[in-house]
């Protein structure tokens, strides 16, 4: 695993401890990390505060973001795919896609590459999370 994916688990497992949702996200540029968060729904009382989200703000205003790369623990649900189209951003690298496929097909149609790493420890935290909280897992993906 690269240290970008990790850094994105570590904010993940940052997230979980904070009480919220174990899913992490950085933003890299030209080799380096320019921004991350993790989801904070729960801890923000924000609906739209997905870890992709929280790592866009926290990324804060770049410019351009045709060259960076967004790491994600979760594949990217819909929402966070309209950011990645919306800011042109041409890769995403996830985690996994198992306990949530995400929207995929969505960015591949606007022409991001999207590569799905299919890690057992992205798995696992998603699995431990919503056996432990199904109520609060639905709510987050809008069932």
């Amino acid at each position: 695993m690269d240290e970008f994916m990790a850094a994105a688990i570590a904010e993940a497992k940052q997230g979980l401890i904070e009480g919220g949702i174990p899913i992490g996200s950085v933003l890299v540029k030209d080799g380096k990390i320019i921004g991350q968060g993790h989801n904070q729904r729960v801890q923000n009382g924000d609906p739209v505060t997905h870890a992709e989200i929280d790592c866009l703000r926290n990324a804060g205003r770049i410019g351009n973001y045709q060259n960076t790369i967004l790491y994600s623990t979760l594949m990217p649900c819909y929402l966070c795919a309209g950011a990645v189209v919306q800011f042109k951003i041409k890769k995403v690298i996830a985690g996994e896609s198992k306990t949530f496929p995400g929207a995929k097909e969505f960015m591949e149609s606007h022409g991001v590459e999207v590569i799905d790493l299919d890690l057992d420890e992205c798995q696992q935290l998603m699995r431990d999370f919503i056996a432990k909280n199904p109520s609060l897992w639905n709510e987050d993906i809008g069932e």
